[in-house]
């Protein structure tokens, strides 16, 4: 039920942590991946080792879109990764860097699961669209406003998705990770405010690429036909924890 023989990803932001990480698990299902970065370059390596197709795609460029669709060719799972995040308290917050946040982690996201939808509809095929917000769509800390801001509403976005798209047998869900250690931010959770944060979690650990594995196969294949509207967070039980 798990298997993606015959099927064909796109991911979005390809060349971070957790594009490469859903790349290469997708890949191991048996899908041939396409790689969407705005930088194709960057993922020069990575497309070397899954045999993999990299189209250039700026999720933030209206006219970056299409291309890159025309580029992959058809397209049955759709994983939009890409987000970046603007790290000032809400009073030093630019409205910069409000805009910038949406416009790659929301409006970005917008464009490209519109532009799917719409090709996935056209060819009568149905497919898979699974959107990476955050644990922070639904709770937040301080210092990433535009962020917060962004993730809830993609949550909200995957809703609306999943009922307007449902006639097409195209099924929008979402994953929402809590932390997820990586070089970015080790140095932080090394720290003494790092670690407090690190004991709220009920598992007493960060999270890693390989705990969302399991939850993007279930998403992205057949284990997951009856889903859609859903939002599969994954987070050590951090965001249930009242503490």
């Amino acid at each position: 039920m798990f298997s993606l023989q015959g099927k064909r990803a796109l991911v979005t932001g390809a060349s971070g942590l957790l594009g490469a990480h859903f790349a290469r698990v997708l890949r191991g299902a048996g899908a041939e991946v396409v790689l969407a970065a705005r930088r194709p370059d960057s993922c020069a390596a990575l497309a070397a080792e899954l045999g993999a197709t990299v189209v250039a795609l700026d999720v933030q460029a209206t006219d970056s879109v299409a291309p890159a669709f025309d580029a992959a060719g058809r397209v049955d799972i759709l994983v939009n990764n890409a987000g970046i995040a603007a790290t000032r308290g809400f009073l030093e917050h630019s409205l910069d860097d409000f805009d910038r946040v949406l416009e790659v982690n929301l409006r970005g996201a917008f464009l490209v699961g519109q532009e799917a939808a719409r090709r996935m509809a056209a060819a009568k095929t149905g497919g898979s669209i699974i959107n990476i917000a955050s644990v922070l769509g639904a709770r937040i800390i301080p210092g990433v406003a535009g962020y917060t801001a962004a993730k809830a509403g993609l949550i909200h976005l995957t809703r609306q998705m999943a009922v307007e798209l449902a006639r097409h047998n195209i099924r929008v869900n979402a994953i929402a990770p809590g932390y997820i250690a990586s070089d970015i931010n080790a140095e932080f959770f090394a720290t003494e405010a790092g670690q407090a944060m690190v004991k709220r979690i009920p598992q007493r650990r960060l999270g890693n690429p390989d705990d969302l594995s399991g939850p993007l196969l279930l998403l992205a294949s057949d284990a997951g036909r009856h889903m859609t509207g859903s939002v599969v967070t994954v987070d050590g039980g951090h965001s249930v924890n009242p503490l």
